[in-house]
């Protein structure tokens, strides 16, 4: 028997509803952004656009080994990676299409986003920036012993420096950087020096980090700006008194600039929906994606005059600081190099 909706059949109502559903457009997005406040981003762009997202979430690592063994059949049209390095390496690999877009290459300043490939396009984007800042306990360390990282290694701070893994991603753009600044031979004096000047040998996250100053283990340590942001914006009254306790340095304000990392985007060399996948990294450098970046994740907006409120990164810096303007793909290339520094200094 036929059942009927008004004069039409339910059997082919529910095929008309299928097609629907199978014509309404798509992203595949590969995600090494785990932030709540991402979820937001996303409903808004299907919203506006009516382009569903299906994700699929992973850390940087994860993605590139899932891409690679994926190959020509990776339904991936999007990639999110969370550092330059590994932007790098899977332009490297092969991973990414270049990708021409006005809007992109208008709001990115040129060094926070790849060199354009052969044919125009640019393999990835940075979409917002982390700075890899400072903190310390002023009554153990002065302001002006540690103004730049290379004052991180002198002697005087013997004993009192904290970090994560030398061979963490953060730390190996920073090293990166620290590279072309100083060149090889000075940057691995300088690795040496750090290690030198450990209170511990290094262990933990960023926030770990943080806590060492914060209880006395050390005076100054190394971090991501979002950590310590975080921290001050937290509810949880042992977070705040964490953030009260350490003091912020923005380094080499006097010189190059305090070293950025980014968050970034790349349509995935096999996408599928590659006309979604651009129109989707078009969306997070739109203003209002980009202060969704600085007001929920604690990061700065890569897009040229977009203002924000976020309140912790106010206070941090008066919310600007001078950054340093090394291309992040030459940070990119060191790593090989410094990861062998790193071998040899001994900073694990």
């Amino acid at each position: 028997m036929v059942r009927f909706f008004g004069k039409f059949p339910l059997a082919l109502l529910g095929l008309s509803w299928c097609m629907a559903q199978a014509a309404q457009p798509e992203l595949n997005l590969y995600s090494a952004r785990h932030y709540p406040t991402d979820e937001a981003l996303y409903s808004q762009f299907t919203q506006a656009t009516g382009i569903r997202i299906n994700r699929v979430d992973a850390d940087d690592a994860g993605i590139l080994a899932r891409l690679k063994a994926e190959g020509s059949a990776s339904p991936a049209d999007v990639i999110l990676l969370v550092d330059a390095a590994r932007l790098w390496r899977a332009e490297i690999d092969g991973l990414f299409q270049p990708v021409k877009s006005k809007v992109l290459e208008d709001a990115i300043p040129a060094n926070l986003r790849a060199k354009p490939a052969n044919n125009g396009g640019t393999p990835w984007f940075g979409l917002s920036t982390r700075a890899r800042i400072l903190v310390y306990d002023e009554r153990k360390v002065s302001a002006a012993d540690i103004d730049s990282y290379e004052k991180l290694a002198d002697p005087k701070l013997k004993g009192k420096l904290c970090m994560r893994s030398g061979s963490h991603p953060y730390n190996l753009s920073l090293f990166g950087a620290m590279t072309e600044h100083l060149g090889p031979a000075k940057t691995e004096v300088w690795l040496k020096g750090l290690v030198a000047n450990m209170a511990r040998s290094p262990k933990g996250g960023d926030t770990d980090q943080i806590k060492g100053v914060a209880s006395g283990e050390c005076a100054v340590a190394v971090t991501n700006s979002y950590y310590l942001a975080r921290l001050m914006r937290s509810s949880k009254p042992e977070d705040q008194a964490v953030a009260s306790k350490v003091k912020v340095m923005f380094p080499n304000q006097s010189s190059w600039g305090t070293h950025v990392n980014i968050a970034g985007g790349a349509v995935a060399r096999y996408a599928k929906n590659p006309e979604n996948a651009i129109k989707f990294l078009e969306y997070l450098v739109s203003p209002s994606a980009q202060r969704h970046f600085a007001d929920g994740n604690n990061e700065w907006p890569v897009a040229k005059g977009v203002q924000f409120a976020n309140p912790a990164l106010q206070a941090m810096s008066g919310g600007s600081f001078k950054r340093e303007l090394v291309p992040i793909s030459a940070v990119g290339m060191n790593q090989i190099k410094v990861q062998q520094m790193l071998d040899r200094v001994g900073f694990r």
